[in-house]
């Protein structure tokens, strides 16, 4: 790697030792925080809505005295922005309208002082944004919750939609798993339009300046909305007048059975820890649905979901305060823990916690079928989920990761009776059968891509849609070329067109489920390579070249989640250990030799700000949505985009994660890797 004539043998031979260090002291520090089943997991911070939310959740279920709800308010004051609001991202250039108001209400719901000085500061940047005039559908269905919002002034989900068949385009299946989810609890609220009215001396009057009378409630205009977009905002109140009339008149129809239905698929969605789709949007609108509809407190589907607050793996206590995540990463973390360790050659130095960790991922596969079923009907079960326990919805990222993992097992006879090639078989055969028309891969589920769902009211939200994306489609690609199924594979040879057609004329990739472009553009170099791809070809050397180009003075990369909505951000940022790790990861891939010298700067980057084994991070580089409603990559270039999609860097529709252990194992991956491109060199 380096030119001894110029650097110098002991130089380089410093550079192996500190690398070695490094590498072993990273490990070391991941080792004893393996749990007792054999998984690893970190903590996953998003936003204030999710402890808001929880709040006002609690209110509206009659729980006011919740022993939580003191420590989620006491988490939100500790989060609050100097300027009063609350924001969706660590050191996100503004705060966020949605979680803001939220937030604010929740307070107020426990009794703060609307005059005290952290109240007052909130107020202030709310109607400094001019006040509740643009706050999402998802913000205003909570304002409705506690009586704060007419519900005729939210979008209507008529829970008849259960009965669509699959082939219609409105079908609950053709919306993403999350979105499909949260639908069904919402439109059974819906229907009922709930609402526990918050005490007199607690309301959100100040909110409202002008009086409540005088406000008006309308949906906020888009620039360059169309057809389907007034076609559906008629429809909308069509079906509040329609369910008006119903109310009044005492007529049902199908609703009655409609709202059974819709229940009866809610229940059987419970997953085995009690949450809904592992993640916290189903969990919270569920249990509110559910108890609206009479199921007690202590009903077991009711008791299981609000036990799941208090089950750790969930809840993150820190002195007076409390968290609940927005979701939890077990398989994820565990899967690419073990890919660090066998990247970096300690799986035997640590071969009691591989064990471990290999016998727990192999009983997590999922072998039932799910909601991907429905468009693969006679597809065999074979993924792997995110979670724990969410036996519904695997998904294709972490079932990539999976057979990554397991991949240097296969063959090893310790691991023979383990079950390792029945299970790899499975997932190939699952991957193959998720495969989308275009060549790449969803997260979710299969050809989940019709853009008409957009347009409704309801999806104001993050995402919709669930179509492929590069990162997990180049998961996927580097999992297959280390099984040792070839690029002319079929599946293969439309995989990489995919690929190929995707790339950015500047030669990156976008990142859909990772801070961006680094996190893209570093997960297709290796899948190239692990495929047997020409590494010289021009299209890789415009990504390499543009991961160069993008290094930080400090020889780290970086780059801020504003870069979903700013062209300027693309690759820019403050120098962390993921991104660094991710573009490393991409450069030692391709293995030119001029880039040698950026790759020994970002592992110095990298080497230099290791601190007692870990790497601090408080920058989120995970991607849960980048808020642009269709589930993919758009052009940033509208001029009218902000206003459009109501929100700017700040991303006030997106929802971005801190995946804490990123900062660790990605980091071990990159140095494991370059030490053993230095080893060939």
């Amino acid at each position: 790697m380096f030119d001894e004539k110029e650097a110098g043998a002991d130089k380089r031979s410093n550079f192996d030792r500190q690398l070695t260090a490094s590498i072993e002291a990273a490990a070391d520090w991941l080792a004893p925080r393996q749990k007792p089943e054999g998984y690893w997991v970190g903590r996953l911070e998003s936003n204030a809505c999710m402890e808001a939310q929880w709040i006002l959740a609690l209110w509206f279920m009659e729980l006011e005295d919740h022993h939580l709800r003191p420590r989620l308010a006491a988490s939100l004051r500790e989060t609050q922005r100097q300027d009063g609001s609350w924001e969706i991202y660590y050191g996100a250039p503004a705060g966020d309208i949605n979680t803001t108001v939220e937030a604010y209400a929740a307070l107020r719901s426990m009794g703060d002082d609307k005059d005290a000085a952290h109240m007052v500061r909130a107020r202030e940047w709310i109607l400094s944004k001019g006040g509740l005039k643009n706050i999402r559908v998802f913000t205003r269905y909570w304002l409705a919750l506690i009586g704060e919002w007419p519900w005729k002034k939210t979008p209507n989900l008529p829970p008849e939609v259960i009965f669509f068949p699959n082939w219609f385009v409105f079908s609950i299946y053709n919306f993403a798993q999350w979105a499909r989810a949260t639908l069904m609890p919402i439109a059974v609220l819906s229907a009922r339009r709930p609402s526990r009215p918050l005490p007199a001396e607690r309301r959100l009057d100040e909110l409202f300046p002008e009086g409540r009378e005088k406000y008006n409630y309308a949906y906020p205009e888009k620039p360059g909305a169309g057809f389907a977009e007034a076609f559906f905002l008629t429809a909308d109140k069509i079906l509040h007048a329609l369910q008006s009339f119903g109310q009044t008149a005492g007529i049902g129809l199908l609703r009655k059975g409609a709202i059974s239905r819709a229940l009866e698929w809610i229940i059987k969605h419970q997953d085995a820890d009690g949450v809904w789709g592992g993640i916290q949007p189903p969990w919270i609108y569920s249990l509110m649905a559910l108890y609206n509809e009479g199921y007690a407190h202590d009903h077991s589907v009711v008791a299981k979901g609000l036990g799941a607050l208090d089950d750790p793996r969930w809840r993150v206590d820190q002195g007076e305060a409390t968290w609940i995540q927005a979701s939890t990463s077990p398989v994820w973390d565990t899967e690419l823990t073990l890919l660090a360790l066998e990247d970096c050659d300690l799986s035997e130095r640590h071969e009691k916690e591989v064990e471990k960790a290999l016998d727990w991922l192999l009983s997590q596969q999922v072998l039932r079928k799910g909601d991907w079923s429905v468009k693969c009907p006679k597809l065999e079960p074979g993924g792997w989920a995110f979670e724990y326990k969410n036996y519904y919805y695997p998904d294709t990222d972490d079932t990539a990761v999976a057979l990554i993992a397991l991949a240097p097992f296969r063959n090893d006879p310790k691991w023979k009776d383990k079950g390792i090639e029945e299970a790899i078989e499975k997932g190939v055969e699952w991957l193959i059968g998720m495969q989308c028309k275009n060549g790449g891969w969803g997260a979710f589920d299969k050809d989940n891509d019709k853009q008409i769902l957009t347009k409704i009211p309801f999806c104001d939200f993050g995402e919709a849609l669930d179509p492929p994306s590069v990162d997990v489609t180049a998961h996927i690609i580097e999992a297959f070329g280390k099984l040792g199924i070839r690029k002319d594979h079929p599946v293969m040879l439309r995989a990489l067109d995919y690929i190929k057609t995707e790339q950015e004329a500047d030669g990156a990739w976008f990142g859909r489920w990772g801070v961006n472009y680094v996190y893209g553009t570093g997960a297709v170099l290796p899948a190239l390579e692990a495929i047997g791809e020409d590494m010289t070809q021009h299209y890789i050397k415009k990504a390499s070249d543009w991961l160069i180009l993008h290094q930080n003075e400090d020889g780290g990369w970086g780059e801020s989640c504003a870069s979903y909505m700013d062209v300027k951000q693309m690759g820019r940022g403050k120098s962390t250990a993921s991104q660094t790790a991710w573009a490393l990861m991409g450069l030692a891939a391709v293995g030119r030799a001029e880039d040698e010298r950026a790759i020994a700067d970002g592992v110095q980057f990298l080497i230099e700000r290791q601190k007692d084994g870990a790497w601090e991070e408080p920058e989120y580089t995970g991607t849960g949505f980048p808020g642009y409603g269709v589930g993919q990559h758009i052009k940033l270039t509208d001029p009218q985009l902000q206003e459009r999609l109501k929100q700017g860097p700040e991303l006030s529709r997106a929802f971005m994660i801190n995946y804490n252990l990123y900062r660790h194992y990605f980091p071990m991956m990159a140095m494991g890797r370059v030490r053993k491109m230095m080893a060939g060199a």
